[in-house]
């Protein structure tokens, strides 16, 4: 029995180091935390736990080329995506492809070519560097938007970049605010640091969720605002901040401009005003204040869900500034993926490449693909006719027989399902990658762990493949990856020493100072000049929020426990197609525990079954992130800042399943 320490590398906060242990046949029986990580400390997810099942189930073993017509939606990829393909080698499949994208560029150009890639594996070895082929052919890809790009440009335009506090500083707050973040199912590390700091300094934690979610039930003080009401309640915080002289004006003072904009606008939240807004009682906003102003240094921990909607980047603007308000510098957590100097421009060779690439609009690609502008779609990394928004319309874009879609994939999926040609990719565990967090900042290598399962073969050497069937003669191309990882590397360990990180052994990346603002000014913006330039407000705005109305809900969604968006499928079975409904609500529509029923608007629908809670208020319904029919009912309308998705404000009727069948 061998033991492996490497890396989970998946979209996630936390980015644990596990310990893997391989019998002597060569197959890995178990995964579990690294008692030694500093932050993660030994504690995994059930998701990761259960990484040695999913390694083995449901694989792409092979190869594959469709031989019959695409299903039409819910045949036969419901049951078996592997239907209707023939295996074939490799070379055979390369072939195929390489044809079709030179027949692609040939006739209708480059931009005709899609390369949808996320980030299913956040490697640098699997995520970027293979972009290099795309970015050499000029194919247009998309803007990544579906996930936190909202909010990070919200918090871009006044601090001139994203990053907050990290993990460890958790230890010394004096106050934890979790603000539209579920942090004891979606990152377990950061709650546990958190409850660690409440049990050894007494520190209170503050949940702020309009659900009472598994974290909001664990706080010592939870605030439930309206959905889509958080910019007032921000508001209405910062002006009882500085009514009760909680403000440091010598901070604000020296570090920042536009305070006087962001006072007179905070001013006009009054409590009554926020109340009726927001729907948070003039006690509890108090209480709110009164916590904030006792207790230093705060922590304001921003969930990514709290952008997914309607006017997102204006509630991550301005609840970024309340720790600001109190005179810290980036009291706030988002996301730390800017707060090193990585080269990502050489890595994925937007910085290399001659030719110019288009970028769209990922949120919209299924109006996009529907129009049918896109004649060649590679994917890899990503589940898009699961994830992406107005699923339907992407599904049926993926059927055209005008759209040769090639999916490159570790595991059978909704999206391999509508591809012309499958190929296996291996998963983290069988190759050696580098994993750069976005919480904490502590690195190391994750080793190849295992063989590849099956003739499973990694995103570069794909992409090499598909450069040298094409004729493509760029050196760049062709270059050590790992020579590349270095290059891109130059300055961002501390300390600065290559061998080490590349031997195996735990390095930390180096922090930006939290006093640096690369804004136009050098300080912090709160009347934010870079969003005049994009047309934006520049200060966050409330949103008007639609009036209630007769039938219709606004529909949650958040993450569970063990899934990481649609993996592990495979192991824990497929994810709950379930609603929550106020008790008072499902009274009035004859709704019953277990009950189905169908949840309808102008974009699609889909049948869930109810379960009855009071975690969620009245007209609002609440369902687990991603399961099978969901993005069908959510829009691909982008925002208008940073073009991310509107999920959390999407708008739905319950229709119980016996009035539709009649």
């Amino acid at each position: 029995m061998r033991q492996f320490i490497t890396v989970c590398p998946r979209d996630c906060y936390d980015t644990c180091s596990l310990l893997v242990r391989v019998n002597d046949a060569g197959r890995v029986v178990s995964v579990r935390g690294d008692p030694d990580h500093p932050t993660t400390r030994g504690l995994t997810c059930p998701r990761a736990a259960a990484d040695h099942l999913r390694l083995y189930a449901n694989r792409v073993v092979a190869p594959a080329i469709r031989v019959l017509d695409k299903a039409p939606a819910g045949a036969r990829e419901a049951s078996d995506p592997s239907a209707g393909f023939a295996t074939e080698s490799w070379d055979e499949a390369l072939d195929l492809v390489a044809r079709r994208l030179r027949e692609t560029i040939d006739t209708h150009g480059p931009e005709a070519v899609l390369y949808l890639s996320y980030s299913g594996n956040t490697g640098l070895l699997t995520l970027e560097v293979p972009q290099r082929l795309w970015y050499a052919l000029g194919a247009t890809q998309t803007d990544g938007a579906l996930c936190s790009k909202s909010g990070s440009l919200g918090l871009t335009m006044h601090y001139g970049a994203r990053y907050g506090l990290r993990p460890e500083q958790l230890a010394d707050a004096g106050l934890i605010v979790f603000w539209g973040f579920n942090a004891s199912v979606s990152s377990m590390h950061l709650w546990a640091l958190a409850r660690q700091a409440r049990r050894d300094r007494g520190t209170p934690i503050v949940v702020v969720d309009a659900r009472r979610s598994e974290t909001a039930d664990s706080a010592d003080l939870w605030i439930q605002p309206r959905p889509g009401s958080d910019v007032a309640l921000a508001y209405g915080l910062i002006h009882q901040l500085f009514e009760m002289g909680a403000a440091d004006l010598p901070f604000l003072n020296r570090w920042a401009l536009g305070v006087d904009a962001l006072r007179a606008e905070a001013s006009r939240w009054t409590r009554p005003r926020v109340e009726q807004v927001a729907g948070v009682t003039q006690r509890q906003l108090t209480r709110l204040a009164e916590a904030y102003s006792s207790h230093s240094p705060s922590a304001t921990m921003i969930g990514i869900g709290l952008q997914k909607c309607n006017g997102g980047a204006d509630q991550v603007r301005a609840v970024s500034f309340i720790p600001t308000v109190l005179g810290e510098h980036r009291g706030f957590y988002y996301s730390n993926g800017d707060s090193c100097s990585i080269d990502h421009g050489l890595l994925s060779g937007q910085s290399l490449a001659e030719k110019s690439s288009s970028v769209v609009s990922q949120v919209a690609l299924a109006e996009l693909l529907n129009d049918g502008r896109f004649k060649f779609v590679y994917i890899c990394g990503m589940n898009p006719a699961a994830t992406l928004t107005n699923a339907g319309t992407f599904a049926s874009s993926l059927r055209r027989r005008d759209t040769f879609v090639v999916v490159h994939e570790t595991h059978w999926t909704a999206t391999t399902a509508l591809a012309d040609v499958v190929l296996p990719a291996p998963s983290y565990l069988e190759k050696e990658d580098l994993v750069v967090p976005w919480s904490h900042n502590h690195l190391q290598v994750s080793p190849q762990v295992v063989a590849p399962v099956g003739d499973s073969r990694g995103e570069l050497w794909a992409m090499r493949e598909l450069a040298r069937r094409l004729g493509l003669t760029s050196s760049w191309l062709y270059d050590d990856p790992w020579e590349a990882v270095r290059v891109a590397l130059t300055g961002a360990l501390e300390p600065d020493c290559w061998e080490s990180l590349r031997s195996g052994q735990r390095q930390r990346l180096r922090d930006r100072p939290p006093d640096v603002y690369p804004t136009p000014s050098g300080k912090i913006e709160f009347d934010s000049g870079l969003a005049r330039q994009m047309g934006a407000e520049p200060l966050p705005v409330q949103r008007t929020l639609q009036e209630p109305e007769s039938g219709w809900f606004t529909l949650l969604s958040s993450a569970t426990r063990k899934y990481t968006h649609t993996q592990f499928q495979e192991v824990h079975g497929a994810i709950p197609a379930v609603v929550q409904i106020h008790p008072a609500d499902a009274s009035r529509l004859g709704l019953s525990q277990g009950d189905e029923t169908v949840l309808l608007n102008d974009v699609g629908q889909a049948v869930v079954s109810v379960s009855i809670s009071e975690a969620v208020p009245e007209g609002v319904l609440w369902s687990p992130r991603q399961w099978s029919g969901q993005n069908s009912l959510m829009s691909s309308l982008p925002q208008e800042t940073g073009g991310g998705p509107r999920f959390n404000s999407t708008r739905v009727q319950v229709i119980p399943r016996r009035q539709v069948n009649t």
